[in-house]
């Protein structure tokens, strides 16, 4: 009898081992899925979070969100917390930063930022009795895309050079979480290569080129980069993005204000084609999966290339 009953437990075992074997994640398959990304953005663009405003309980259940994906992700913090902290007024803020050293012992010294903000509004004008602004375009989708790359290279770690990944807060106050860090970073000596910004990627471009346009086109050849790296045209040149200046209101100007380094936004909407900006419908049902994902997935091939150079190819052009 006893065994059987030791027949019976290591068999058992042995089963179980290989469940175990089945199911670990491997790192060479994965690549970033749609249905990660909704479950990002429909957690971070909830009612339950209140439209996440700043130094609100909506946007510590934020932070707390996105702390909890980067340690699962195996983003270690950059600071002693993962929170770096500032002041709006009497209000508690802060930045949340992630870090993936990288893997070759000259390059890990270089560091590209990957930023979104992770802050709204928390109300609108009420419509139908419904006066949360839940920003599921702006901007829990470009931090979604942070998360979504954050996993990517701490599932790949494929990066010689450095990744911090950010969440931005205070964005919607005058783009003050990107300003502080970006300042506290330049008088700690951070070695910057370059910074990509996400900021509303939720819906697509219908009639144009490329998947998304790159704020500030001129001003350096990251566009060019991008493309070259990733072997289809994924970037662009937007003409409204030009007219109203985009390269100054999102979180790369502090960066590029600081270091004056190639800092740019990436984004798939300039406003021609979404209804619901600080709308109370701006909500996480509103956004294109499909459309997010390709544009995540066709990043990656660039941010992978640039993070791996021998030498910074990225460079500002010329006044």
């Amino acid at each position: 009898m006893k065994k059987i009953i030791l027949v019976c437990v290591l068999a058992i075992m042995v089963n179980a081992c290989k469940t175990k074997v089945e199911t670990t994640l491997d790192p060479k398959d994965y690549t970033v899925t749609s249905q990660e990304i909704k479950d990002f953005v429909t957690f971070l663009a909830s009612d339950d979070l209140k439209g996440r405003n700043t130094g609100t309980e909506g946007i510590d259940e934020a932070a707390n969100y996105v702390e909890s994906k980067f340690k699962d992700f195996g983003i270690k913090p950059y600071f002693d917390t993962y929170r770096d902290n500032f002041k709006v007024g009497e209000l508690d803020a802060y930045n949340v930063v992630g870090y993936l050293e990288g893997n070759d012992d000259t390059l890990k010294n270089e560091f590209i930022v990957i930023g979104a903000h992770y802050d709204h509004i928390g109300q609108s004008k009420t419509v139908v009795n419904d006066s949360i602004a839940n920003g599921a375009n702006d901007n829990a989708a470009g931090t979604s895309g942070v998360l979504a790359l954050a996993k990517y290279f701490g599932t790949k770690k494929t990066n010689k050079r450095s990744l911090l990944f950010v969440t931005f807060s205070a964005e919607e106050k005058g783009l003050l979480g990107s300003d502080h860090l970006a300042k506290r970073l330049k008088q700690d000596n951070f070695n910057m290569y370059t910074m990509i910004n996400l900021e509303m990627i939720g819906v697509p471009f219908k009639d144009r080129d490329y998947i998304a346009f790159v704020t500030g086109f001129d001003k350096s050849n990251i566009a060019q980069k991008i493309n070259d790296y990733s072997g289809t045209k994924v970037v662009g040149y937007s003409e409204v993005a030009a007219k109203y200046n985009l390269f100054r209101q999102s979180d790369n100007y502090a960066f590029y204000k600081a270091f004056n380094l190639p800092c740019h936004t990436i984004s798939s909407c300039d406003l021609s084609n979404y209804d619901y900006y600080h709308h109370v419908d701006d909500e996480a049902d509103k956004l294109d999966y499909n459309h997010m994902v390709q544009l995540i997935n066709s990043i990656i091939p660039g941010i992978e290339k640039m993070s791996n150079t021998p030498t910074k190819e990225i460079t500002l052009n010329e006044n």
